[in-house]
């Protein structure tokens, strides 16, 4: 059986990221996560730690600011994955650096997990946060650093289980809000970005106005076939 990659997460302890690093462990992968100090003392975080830990996720202390921490812990390992939030997308130019100045690394997947960031014709506030993932993409490719882009789809979990109303946690009951009445109207954040990300999804149809190259791209469930996937209809199905 062909050695397991070593992997590190930059961004583990996030939202999308904690999932992403249990789910490489238990696929066998050496797996680290970089943590900085206050993470470690966090409240909020211990209960994550402690779980990260009973798995066997090393923890190493670093911090993506700090360049010789960052270079230290990639050192370490084959593979780089940034789960970082958008607070620290454009931050990922360090990891680039730090990733060329270790030299070791074999493939790195810098922070994506949505739409694809080079076929959306997003509206503002969405439209910059992808312009600065693709810059991030050009930085990549710039350095001549193996990667890998994963397209997710702009996360569909997180929007399918309300049926896409904005700071709803569950299906209303009662009604629903067909968005795209053609009355444009403003909003505070995050239902800016949140809607923002719609438009690009719904009104563009920015993931299925394109096929996939296969020269550079492959969906998914091709890569993955004895995964058993569940389409948008099987699961909305569960409502009507």
């Amino acid at each position: 059986m062909a050695s397991k990659s070593k992997i590190l997460f930059i961004g583990g302890t996030g939202y999308i990221g904690k999932f992403i690093v249990e789910a490489s462990v238990k696929a066998g992968h050496p797996t680290f996560v970089l943590v900085r100090e206050s993470t470690l003392s966090a409240p909020s975080k211990s209960q994550l730690l402690d779980h990260f830990k009973k798995l066997g996720v090393n923890l190493v202390i670093g911090d993506v600011l700090n360049h010789e921490s960052l270079v230290k812990a990639i050192k370490q390992v084959d593979v780089v994955i940034s789960t970082v939030g958008h607070t620290l997308l454009g931050d990922q130019v360090k990891i680039i650096a730090a990733i060329k100045e270790a030299g070791n690394i074999k493939r790195f997947f810098p922070s994506e997990f949505g739409n694809d960031v080079d076929r959306v014709h997003a509206v503002e506030p969405a439209k910059s946060a992808f312009a600065t993932k693709a810059k991030i993409r050009r930085a990549v490719e710039a350095e001549g650093i193996p990667y890998t882009y994963v397209a997710s789809n702009f996360f569909a979990a997180y929007f399918l289980p309300n049926l896409s109303q904005p700071g709803a946690t569950a299906p209303p009951r009662d009604k629903v809000v067909i968005l795209g009445d053609g009355n444009p109207k403003e909003a505070a954040p995050p239902v800016n970005v949140i809607l923002s990300i719609q438009h690009s999804a719904f009104v563009k149809g920015d993931q299925t106005n394109f096929q996939i190259e296969p020269s550079f791209g492959v969906e998914a469930s091709q890569l993955y076939p004895q995964v058993k996937y569940t389409t948008v209809d099987e699961y909305l199905s569960q409502f009507v």
